[in-house]
């Protein structure tokens, strides 16, 4: 038998067994607790780091434009050692593109134009479209009679303006029965797509700002702020433009980021007035504020003459030249589209593109006594011919009418005159166009050929038609395929 002594101690010894497992079985406890209230903590500081660095604002990204002979996947190598991002292509060649980076314009300009391959590259500069102070009301925006203009209703004080009478429009449209051909694409603020009077020319066209189909405009006002437009009153709703709209939408329509809403539609409006049977081409380049990037604009400027434009209206300026916008130009006049462009509201001798380009129009603004507008940029270049510009009647957003002043509207003119005379000569280009236009009511020089006479352009354009030398293609087809006896 084992001894009370022994039975003791064993028990003593098991007794000093278990508590040396619970002290070791509390130590692991405390061990693995601390472990992982570490790793709790390691994941929650990790997570605290992602989140801020996710909330972090980005840096600044930088717009260029820039022309790669090797084309995108060269251009993406050479962002990959500059730090910058191929964001999109710009021309029809797959060569232009829109390229971002944080770095300073300055050194990346110089680092991308030594890059092997690289032709060109510039800042993808901020453009204006064209606003000038409205003036006194012009009568004709309270004439709403309704009047028949080649078959659409439209308001009398828009078709019988003394603006039409100014560049004899109304002879020309009787004397050769021109009513307009073509396609006149409008890179402007986008159009009102359901218009009662441009509605049946509207193409679909091209929203740039948003890079979707359709170049509408009603999409930059907020229709739970706004209520449509009835026509009540005539109001000063931006700085260049008089509309009849409801005055409950006064100070929607005169908030800052509205600034040139409508502008498009106007400009449209005008084109239409020339020459209603043309068609439009509407794209959307500028935001309703009057801005955008250049690169929508050549973006525009290629989409129209890929779509079979015929007169490309540019209602906008800006002082700094741009190869690429030359480049643009170039492309769409060498496929037979006619260019025009305002010249500006400076009120000096002052060149400014694209008007200033040799190869487009620049159209100054006359006032109702066919003299130099106040505001009107003059002379040669970049003027070509002027055009009436001064509380022009014309088309505006939600199925009303507007009156606006600036050079912005002296070019669409301009631009539908070249339409009619596509009317008598189907294969006119820019300098058959810009010579047609050229038979234009002397002024002065500040005011370059004149004001537009739209019946001495037709007649010249017609005359050039008719004593063009005849070919020999009949005499041609006789001699391999004479006629039967």
């Amino acid at each position: 038998m084992v001894g009370r002594c022994e039975l003791a101690g064993m028990a003593a010894f098991s007794e000093r067994l278990v508590h040396a497992g619970e002290r070791r079985r509390k130590s692991l406890t405390l061990s693995r607790i601390r472990r992982r209230m570490f790793r709790r903590h390691w994941i929650l500081w990790l997570a605290f780091f992602f989140i801020a660095l996710s909330t972090r604002p980005a840096a600044a990204q930088t717009r260029f434009i820039v022309r790669d002979r090797s084309g995108r996947p060269a251009l993406h190598h050479i962002c990959a050692r500059l730090g910058c991002s191929v964001q999109k292509q710009i021309d029809d060649a797959g060569v232009v593109f829109l390229v971002t980076t944080p770095t300073t314009s300055v050194n990346f300009l110089e680092a991308i134009k030594g890059m092997p391959g690289i032709a060109n590259a510039e800042l993808d500069v901020n453009l204006q479209v064209e606003t000038f102070e409205t003036q006194a009301l012009p009568s004709g925006l309270n004439d709403t009679t309704m009047a028949n203009y080649f078959g659409q209703s439209v308001w009398d004080g828009y078709a019988n303006q003394p603006a039409v009478g100014a560049i004899s429009l109304p002879l020309a449209q009787s004397s050769y029965g021109v009513t307009g051909t073509g396609i006149v694409a409008v890179i402007d603020t986008g159009v009102d797509p359901n218009h009662p009077v441009l509605q049946s020319v509207l193409l679909a066209g091209y929203d740039f700002t948003r890079n979707q189909s359709g170049g509408s405009e009603l999409a930059d006002v907020n229709q739970s702020t706004m209520a449509v437009v009835d026509g009540d009153d005539v109001a000063q709703v931006n700085q260049s433009t008089m509309a009849v709209v409801d005055s409950d939408d006064v100070d929607t329509l005169s908030e800052s980021q509205l600034a040139a809403f409508g502008h498009g539609t106007m400009v449209a409006g005008i084109v239409h007035l020339v020459a209603p049977t043309a068609s439009i081409m509407p794209l959307k380049a500028f935001q309703a504020d009057g801005t955008a990037h250049m690169s929508d604009v050549l973006r525009a400027i290629y989409y129209a003459t890929r779509n079979n434009a015929k007169v490309l209206n540019m209602s906008f300026d800006f002082t700094g030249s741009s190869r690429e916008l030359h480049a643009a130009i170039d492309h769409a006049t060498s496929k037979g589209v006619v260019c025009v462009a305002a010249v500006g509201n400076g009120g000096q001798p002052l060149v400014v593109y694209p008007a200033g380009f040799p190869n487009v129009m620049g159209v100054a603004s006359t006032s109702d006594d066919q003299t130099l507008s106040s505001f009107s940029n003059y002379g040669q270049p970049p003027v070509w011919v002027a055009a009436p510009g001064e509380g022009i009647i014309t088309t505006y957003p939600f199925g009303t009418y507007a009156a606006g002043w600036g050079t912005s509207f002296s070019a669409p003119f301009v631009s539908g005159t070249v339409a009619l005379l596509r009317s008598v000569n189907s294969n006119l280009n820019q300098q058959s166009a810009a010579q047609a236009i050229s038979n234009a009511d002397y002024i002065t020089p500040d005011l370059g050929h004149g004001l537009l006479d739209v019946n001495q352009a037709v007649g010249a354009s017609n005359q050039t038609v008719q004593s063009a030398p005849h070919s020999d293609d009949d005499d041609d087809f006789d001699q391999w395929f004479p006629p039967r006896q």
